[in-house]
Parts: structure tokens; sequence; C-alpha cells
């Protein structure tokens, strides 16, 4: 996975969803859409942004005005790390310890099992 990705804090992680699903935006398109599902101030994302900025989460195009904010790393990259360091710190390494809780904490609905089954079919294939 190369370089260790820096952990987004809970309000970064809610930025960089807006961030993936919608491509670079200023400030104040990203306020905009988190204050769509909740108050949120300009003032408070412009803040949370700026420190995500210096710890290497985004990248501001100052070329352009407003001045635009992108995701650094793709959202696959982000999640792989997450789990990365649950498995580790959670379940000690134990793969099958996760996924048997993750899929025990709720009901999984019938398509999660299909494509879970399907998952791990295609790993069985690529052992052989």
């Amino acid at each position: 996975m190369g370089a260790k990705t820096p952990r987004p804090t809970r309000a970064e992680l809610e930025i960089l969803h807006v961030l993936w699903s919608a491509g670079p935006l200023s400030v104040r398109e990203v306020q905009r859409t988190l204050h769509d599902s909740r108050p949120t101030g300009y003032t408070s994302v412009l803040k949370t942004m700026q420190i995500m900025l210096e710890k290497g989460l985004v990248e501001r195009d100052d070329t352009r005005r407003p001045q635009v904010y992108r995701a650094r790393y793709s959202r696959e990259r982000t999640q792989k790390q997450f789990i990365s360091e649950m498995l580790q710190q959670v379940y000690r390494g134990s793969l099958s310890a996760m996924v048997m809780h993750a899929a025990g904490s709720r009901k999984p609905s019938a398509d999660d099992i299909e494509e879970i089954e399907a998952f791990l079919r295609e790993l069985k294939r690529e052992k052989k």
C-alpha cells in the first residue's frame, strides 16, 4: 500500500466522503453539502480542511478562486488502512474473527451473502 495514509478523524472523514463523492470542491461547496445533513458552519469546515491540508489528507488547487480541494488518497486506500489497523489492534490479526464478528453484528441480506460467497469462491480460485 506504500506510505501510510494519515488517519482522518470522524469530522475529516465526513469531508472526505463529500470529496470522494463529488470530486474537487471549494470549502463553501463542502460546507453546503455537509449542512444538508446537519448544521455545519463555514469556519468549522474551513479550519478542518486546513488541518487536513497540513496532515496531507487533501490537496488544494491555489490557481483557482475559490480554492478547490480534493482528497489526496482514494476511498479504497483509506478503507484498507482502517481495516488493516482494526484487524491488528482489535482482532490481533485474526481475519476470520473479524469477518465473523462483522457478519454477525447485523443480519446480512441475501445480496450480501451472495457477494461474500462469490468473493470467497474467487479467493479459492486464486489460491490454486
